[in-house]
């Protein structure tokens, strides 16, 4: 079940902006939307890092509102930002070692 609220805010998102504002973005939306695949490659790195920024390519469909909704709530993530063409997500892994977490500002 995706978060009630998909958008981070305040201190959490500016956060996570800052750690995600050299980020490479990891997956790119294509012109087919948000497929399988491109889901559990997202999945998959947010298990292991915690925080994605994707990018959207030309060719794809969604506008960049409906894409990053549309991949965050498949992916049971937050979006802390939406930038361009690009947007940053984020999924608190509790299996992650505790010197691997990444710990959001109260």
């Amino acid at each position: 079940m995706p978060p009630k609220n998909l958008y981070l805010t305040g201190k959490a998102a500016r956060y996570l902006r800052g750690l995600g504002h050299h980020l490479a973005p990891k997956a790119m939306l294509g012109r087919e939307g948000i497929t399988p695949t491109l889901r559990e490659s997202v999945l998959a790195i947010l298990t292991a890092d915690e925080l994605i920024k994707v990018k959207i390519q030309e060719g794809c469909p969604l506008g960049k509102t409906e894409a990053a909704e549309g991949l965050a709530a498949a992916t049971h993530s937050r979006i802390a930002q939406i930038i361009g063409r690009t947007f940053l997500l984020f999924r608190p892994n509790p299996e992650r070692k505790p010197d691997q977490k990444i710990i959001l500002p109260k």
